[in-house]
């Protein structure tokens, strides 16, 4: 009888002590108060974050071209008056040759002469011709002078480079002569204009605008020369 009513009582305190193995297996236990503490102080507000890692701020600066904008763009806005101003009173000969010069067209002083090469360009080349059906390079060079400059000049490359006072191609200036050698020795001429271009009569254009640093005449340049009244008239 004793062991009968003590079983009920055996069974009771086996099932209140197994009671902490009926808890859901993903549930976490409850921290304690030193780890709340511990929570606690790693928090960090965002304004109080600071990285090695990260860029410093900076300071927003102005571009360096804004900053000086003022004086400059008063310089531009009066070279874009003057060169407005320059384009509208220009001549169609010198809108020509500022376009064939790859220049500004202010730079353009020495009408006369524009005036005088552009009546021969685009004349063809035709060797020992002295007229507008054909002209040869000293032929050109020597009308040309003669009609701007009233000049009268040798009739051969090579005799107009003896008339010449040689100068530095440092030197050069609207109106001087550039030398070449095309065919043994001194066998070619033409004007100096301005910007590294003369103009000459080329055997295969005719009368036109070439480039000194063209390669073909940088290989063949003699030198340049200039011609003053008291050589020319030799």
């Amino acid at each position: 009888m004793i062991i009968r009513q003590l079983i009920p009582v055996f069974l009771l305190i086996i099932t209140f002590s197994s009671c902490s193995s009926l808890r859901p297996v993903n549930s976490a236990a409850k921290p304690s108060a030193s780890q709340n503490q511990a929570s606690v102080e790693k928090v960090q507000f965002l304004n109080d974050i600071t990285s090695e890692s990260e860029p410093p701020l900076l300071k927003y600066e102005a571009p360096k071209s804004q900053a000086s904008s003022k004086a400059s763009a008063r310089e531009n806005h009066g070279h874009l008056l003057n060169s407005s101003a320059a384009v509208e009173k220009a001549s169609a000969i010198q809108l020509k040759y500022a376009v064939l010069l790859d220049t500004e067209v202010e730079t353009l002083e020495n009408d006369p002469l524009l005036s005088h090469v552009d009546e021969w360009y685009g004349t063809r080349y035709r060797l020992g011709g002295t007229t507008k059906k054909g002209i040869d390079c000293s032929a050109f060079v020597q009308a040309v002078y003669l009609s701007a400059f009233a000049l009268s000049l040798p009739r051969t490359a090579r005799e107009q480079y003896k008339a010449s006072r040689i100068i530095s191609s440092t030197e050069l200036k609207e109106g001087d002569l550039v030398f070449f050698n095309t065919r043994g020795g001194v066998s070619h001429v033409g004007i100096y204009l301005q910007n590294n271009k003369f103009i000459h009569a080329s055997t295969s254009q005719g009368v036109t605008v070439s480039d000194m640093f063209d390669s073909y005449y940088m290989r063949r340049f003699i030198g340049a020369g200039r011609i003053e009244k008291t050589e020319a008239s030799r």
